[in-house]
């Protein structure tokens, strides 16, 4: 099982370079966690590759049917006082925003507190430090 932040979904759906090094994560181990406001940021990240021209409208539909598709399989991490509470934490010792420091309190919280018992999957450097200092094993270059 690994925890899964919302760039290396993206990676995923959208043909860019990470999508090879995502899917072979995925392959490895299907079993994907996520914070609760995964969706949003997915939505977010698309919908802003639409308005830059990256994405065509017509392919929009099939990237949201694709998050549909995974939402369905995935576990979510629902906010709790505990999550408040750890990424508050985090934003006083790792230089993150506030919805990473969200991410990495979700991934803490479903490894109950274990980091090295599940993998972290992600593509934004900032995150990925801050994942490996509280003892995530990185999945993803």
């Amino acid at each position: 099982m690994n925890f899964w932040d919302t760039s290396a979904l993206v990676a995923l759906s959208v043909d860019e370079p990470r999508r090879q090094a995502a899917l072979r994560v995925l392959e490895a181990d299907e079993q994907i966690v996520v914070w609760w406001g995964t969706a949003i940021e997915y939505v977010a990240a698309i919908s802003r590759r639409e308005r830059d021209g990256s994405l065509k409208p017509d392919d929009v539909a099939a990237h949201l049917g694709r998050l549909t598709a995974l939402s369905q399989v995935w576990y979510e991490v629902q906010p709790s006082r505990r999550i408040k509470t750890v990424a508050q934490r985090l934003l006083r010792v790792h230089p993150l925003r506030a919805a990473d420091s969200l991410q990495l309190a979700a991934a803490l919280v479903a490894a109950e507190d274990e980091p090295a018992s599940l993998g972290f999957v992600c593509f934004d450097a900032r995150l990925n430090q801050a994942a490996s200092r509280e003892g995530f094993a990185i999945l993803t270059p």
